[in-house]
């Protein structure tokens, strides 16, 4: 008999985070099923010459089984991952992952079923984010005026941003990556691990902790494919994405003081706000939080700690 064949794809380098998430679940897979599959995965489509864009359709179409990629990509299917685009909203990561693992995701995990053609096996960390640039140091919303940002595939995030004096362009992280060392960038933001796993520290000297959005990564399957496989793959599948799951919520919470260490002083400002430069941030974006929560359901925000 012929071994099924479960691909996984990604976006990233091989020492991040989540491909070491992605190939502990191929790990754990052979570990139960043996010879029964083959499991194959494709780190980085970007060195394939695919934006990060293309996953869900690579896996839609059945070219992967898998991917793991921003959930700012399902939001129209799944508005209540417009939860995780608002400004300022997650507090800290035990909250966060809490949500993940309760009724938050359960949500999601309902929603994604329902309205999409991907099974969702696990929500992942993807990072507070915070601002770099190469033009002066982000101290204040004032500092951010006409700088053109590179922002994630958000509507949400460029209302915030602009609210802030960035002039957003909202581009795949390929197109991003392949102009860094160009003009058409001023600044970015990311969470900390992408910031120095892309090498943008090479080109945007000054780096500030805004923590201004907190990402969730989804890790999804394409639901024809896990319905086609025998119950003990369905069961494997599920047990690999829990331990990968768990795997990567961990790496990510000591992460962000690991690339800290990595940053050279000599050629990289790291800007700590004080808490009254941080409240004049959360000021700036406070008609785009608003607008939001009158939109999303008042549960939501209770299920990750926020008043309702």
């Amino acid at each position: 008999m012929n071994p099924i064949v479960i691909k996984f794809g990604g976006y990233q380098k091989p020492a991040s985070i989540n491909n070491a998430a992605a190939r502990l679940f191929g790990e754990v897979l052979q570990a139960r099923l043996g010879d029964r599959i083959s499991f194959q995965l494709t780190g980085n489509v970007l060195d394939l010459g695919r934006p990060s864009g293309d996953l869900p359709v690579m896996v839609k179409n059945g070219e992967l089984s898998l991917c793991y990629i921003s959930a700012v990509r399902f939001t129209d299917p799944v508005p209540e991952f417009k939860l995780l685009e608002l400004p300022f909203v997650v507090r800290d990561r035990p909250s966060i992952h809490h949500a993940f693992a309760g009724e938050f995701g359960d949500l999601c995990r309902r929603r994604m079923r329902e309205a999409t053609a991907f099974r969702l096996l696990g929500l992942w960390d993807n990072g507070f984010r915070h601002l770099t640039n190469r033009v002066r140091p982000i101290r204040t919303p004032a500092d951010c005026h006409g700088l053109r940002i590179r922002t994630q595939m958000s509507e949400l995030h460029g209302e915030a941003l602009r609210a802030l004096g960035f002039v957003p362009i909202p581009v795949d992280v390929k197109e991003f990556v392949e102009q860094i060392a160009g003009e058409r960038f001023d600044a970015q933001e990311n969470p900390l691990t992408n910031t120095f796993n892309f090498g943008v520290h090479n080109y945007h000297r000054y780096i500030t902790l805004t923590g201004h959005f907190f990402g969730a990564t989804v890790m999804i399957c394409n639901e024809q494919h896990y319905e086609s496989w025998p119950p003990e793959v369905r069961d494997a599948v599920e047990e690999a994405a829990r331990q990968a799951t768990a795997l990567q919520l961990d790496l990510a919470a000591a992460e962000d003081e690991q690339i800290l260490a990595k940053f050279d002083p000599r050629r990289n400002e790291v800007i700590h706000l004080t808490d009254s430069e941080r409240a004049a941030f959360v000021a700036a974006v406070q008609p785009v939080l608003l607008k939001y929560r009158r939109q999303l359901d008042p549960q939501l925000f209770a299920w990750i700690g926020q008043p309702s």
